[in-house]
């Protein structure tokens, strides 16, 4: 009698507090979960109070005995429960209610699955069992916090171009936590705290919510449209600027003004150019259905998280790479924008993603030649001709200048090369007049450049990886203007010296290389961008297979 009333108790608080409609977990530990209908709580009739069975101390220890972290958090407690006890239940739903949040974020919820814990709770019998479930929850645990405060994924696993090293949750300061008052809070705060991040995930919701009303209608199989054109695709452009939410009801079949001033808006927000033409990069960007923006946006909160400790409310320089752009953000304001060449597509070229600081300028700057560009490219040259390239100096191992006369190129090989290039300040510098200085690892840095008319192109990805500026004087002005009252006079007359010269920033300034193809603009809109490396497509099969959902949730 008394087994059976213990039973049908331990029923109850099991359909109350874990519910038993989701899928069973399948079992990380190989012991995990064997079989039953409920755990051995050992409820007393008297007051109902819970008690830890004999045995359940001991198995926690020896599952968690290869886990630092676990193994030390559950010594220094006395082997008690965390989650599975009865007087856990305030602690185990706060996070089983962010594990079921988990999808919202765009998480791998596999690694962490809020039903499956769910039905591992009624699928528990022996002390040997709720041990067992109890590591895995912390696992869980460890592992959600670790995903959603800095990341799921090891970004140099990805791309070796993604330089970003997140910084990482510590294990025992996350298990302390869970025992703390106020853990409902706790969680609430893990995720990144730049409005970006809310906003993407608003996002998100909106373009699952497009997708389950069936996406944007048919797609436009014009290659053309502009002003004066009529028919069926025009038809079909107008339907997708309203469901974009670019144009209002309007029965016209014609390509008008109304349609024109739309697709600008647009092109606008897309960092397209704003002609008010549909042409093909604008019609691409505006076939691309709620699917493929919703990978977009997947992929950017991922790069958020990694980005969690950046300061957005601080002055920062903004180099968003599919954008081709560079910014200057203060307290969310863009005060400085210009267009920028990226490197080229190439494994070696490519400009990668980090965030250091700038902490000076070079006016007026020497371009040393990086190695793997003299021995690749200029090399060869010489071999043929020792007067090529003569813009170039020979520098020796001491620094200094080397006469060409008298020596055998052809004798050397690019292992043996012994010599530097050099270009001297000039007017055709290839680092233009200014260059601007957060040292690195990468050797990476932005630039003036003489090479003006790429900064027309609407794809801009021709450097050999450092970051081309197109305004580069009112780049340093605005640098400048926080420590002199003056800063064109203070450059120029660094400039107009002709010799190279450093000029330091009193505040150095953070510079963040990023790669967002999906970011929200000044006015909160999402813009949607090429992805011009292909790196996130990488970075979505990534989550994938570490258990992002295969399809969004619909409705």
């Amino acid at each position: 009698m008394r087994r059976n009333l213990a039973a049908a108790l331990v029923y109850y608080w099991y359909l109350k507090d874990f519910g038993m409609s989701a899928p069973v977990l399948k079992p990380r530990s190989r012991r995990f979960l064997h079989a039953g209908l409920f755990l051995t709580l050992g409820l007393s009739l008297a007051g109902a109070a819970y008690a830890a069975p004999s045995g359940f101390a001991q198995q926690l220890a020896e599952e968690v005995a290869g886990e630092p972290a676990l193994a030390a958090h559950y010594r220094d407690a006395g082997y008690s429960d965390l989650w599975t006890g009865a007087d856990d239940a305030p602690r185990r739903s706060a996070l089983l209610a962010a594990l079921d949040f988990a999808p919202a974020h765009g998480l791998p919820v596999a690694r962490y699955d809020a039903d499956a814990l769910r039905r591992a709770f009624a699928a528990a019998f022996t002390q040997s069992d709720r041990a067992l479930l109890e590591a895995e929850m912390s696992r869980a645990y460890l592992r959600f916090a670790r995903d959603l405060s800095s990341g799921a994924l090891d970004p140099g696993s990805i791309d070796p171009t993604i330089k970003r090293r997140p910084s990482r949750p510590d294990p025992a300061a996350l298990l302390a936590a869970a025992r703390a008052p106020g853990f409902a809070g706790f969680l609430a705060g893990l995720a990144p705290g730049q409005p970006q991040y809310a906003r993407l995930m608003r996002e998100k919701l909106m373009l699952e919510a497009q997708l389950a009303k069936g996406g944007y209608g048919p797609a436009i199989s014009a290659e053309r449209l502009e002003m004066g054109d009529a028919g069926p695709q025009v038809v079909a452009l107008r339907g997708r600027l309203q469901a974009l939410g670019y144009l209002g009801p309007t029965p016209s079949a014609d390509f008008d003004r109304p349609i024109a001033l739309a697709v600008q808006r647009f092109q606008t927000d897309m960092g397209l150019p704003t002609d008010g033409i549909a042409g093909p990069s604008t019609l691409q960007a505006l076939n691309a259905g709620p699917q493929d923006r919703l990978q977009a946006v997947i992929v950017a909160l991922e790069r958020l998280r990694w980005m969690a400790d950046a300061d957005f409310d601080a002055r920062h320089i903004w180099v968003n790479q599919p954008a081709f752009t560079v910014q200057i953000i203060e307290e969310g304001r863009v005060s400085f924008d210009s267009r920028v060449v990226i490197g080229m597509k190439g494994a070696d070229t490519r400009s990668p993603e980090f965030s250091d600081l700038m902490r000076f300028m070079v006016v007026n700057p020497s371009w040393s030649v990086p190695r793997s560009i003299t021995t690749s490219e200029y090399l060869p040259l010489l071999r043929e001709d020792p007067a090529a390239v003569d813009h170039l100096q020979l520098i020796d191992a001491s620094g200094r200048v080397v006469p060409r006369e008298g020596l055998d190129f052809a004798a050397f090989t690019d292992e043996d090369f012994p010599f530097d290039l050099r270009q001297a300040p000039s007017d055709g510098n290839a680092l233009g007049k200014v260059k601007f200085m957060f040292p690195n690892a990468h050797n990476i840095y932005l630039h003036d450049t003489p090479a003006k008319s790429l900064f027309a192109k609407e794809v801009r990805a021709f450097s050999h990886g450092c970051i081309r500026v197109g305004s580069p004087f009112d780049l340093a002005y605005a640098l400048l203007g926080k420590q002199t009252d003056d800063p064109k006079g203070l450059f120029r007359a660094y400039l107009d010296t002709g010799r190279e010269s450093r000029v330091d920033l009193e505040i150095p300034v953070p510079v963040h290389l990023v790669y967002f193809t999906a970011w929200p603009n000044a006015k909160g809109v999402v813009s949607y961008l090429r992805d011009v490396y292909g790196r996130d497509g990488r970075i979505f099969d990534a989550l994938r297979e570490a258990g992002l959902e295969a399809a969004p949730v619909q409705g």
